[in-house]
């Protein structure tokens, strides 16, 4: 990868630069308290491929990435939709030092219900959380706790999951360095709701056309963003975004 664009340590590498794995996790640093999302898109603004997931659009340059950010966060952030879709498993063990075994994973569902690939237990993986409200019912809730743990599932909010609270939630578990990773609903909300510090956007160069939707779907968001850092590998462009200095 090399450097386009760089102001967020501007010490570590110029523009022109190649950047190294060491330097990639210093310009990718996750402090604490502070809610990023990584998303990626085609050239036309699509979130997914032909076949509706993301897996058919990454690259390699987009995967390396990905697997940084899951390692520096203490959580990762996904509706259960997405998670159904996309396969989701429990998160593997961290490639990087210093930090615990695996992140966490925190779904966040309406419905209370546990995606199937989240439901068996993982000894060797990071633990799940369920982040869902109080009108998914009693039922549902209960299942969810069989499943998951009574002290693993969060409900926030009564006829909509109160995503301030379980941000807030979960910091208090020590789990302040969110990933959210979308999807589009997710990402509108977490938005809409103030909720979200900076963007990890990768945009690959494919021109997908159909019907694919955008990375951020649903209630309005109107969020400025500035972008702080640009890295190019083979052709995709890898962007972090942050809100404005005030």
């Amino acid at each position: 990868m090399r450097v386009l664009l760089n102001d967020l340590v501007p010490e570590a590498a110029a523009p022109g630069a190649t950047v190294s794995d060491g330097t990639l996790a210093a310009l990718y640093a996750h402090p604490e308290h502070r809610t990023r999302a990584n998303m990626v898109a085609t050239l036309d603004g699509a979130g997914a491929g032909t076949d509706g997931l993301t897996g058919s659009i990454n690259t390699s340059a987009d995967r390396e990435v990905y697997t940084l950010l899951r390692d520096l966060a203490d959580v990762v952030l996904v509706g259960a939709g997405t998670a159904r879709a996309e396969d989701y498993g429990r998160p593997g063990p961290r490639t990087r030092p210093g930090r615990t075994r695996c992140p966490e994973l925190a779904v966040v569902s309406r419905s209370a219900a546990v995606p199937p690939s989240l439901a068996e237990a993982a000894p060797d993986r990071g633990g799940v959380l369920l982040i869902t409200r109080r009108e998914a019912g009693e039922d549902a809730l209960l299942r969810a706790r069989d499943l998951l743990g009574a002290d693993r599932v969060l409900v926030h909010g009564d006829a909509e999951v109160d995503l301030a609270a379980a941000v807030a939630d979960l910091a208090a578990r020590g789990l302040s360095r969110v990933l959210c990773e979308g999807g589009p609903s997710l990402l509108a909300d977490m938005a809409a709701a103030g909720l979200l510090d900076e963007l990890c956007l990768t945009t690959v160069p494919l021109l997908a056309g159909g019907d694919a939707r955008r990375i951020a779907v649903g209630v309005p968001a109107g969020l400025e963003l500035v972008p702080r850092l640009i890295l190019e590998s083979g052709g995709t462009l890898l962007h972090r975004f942050t809100r404005p200095v005030s």
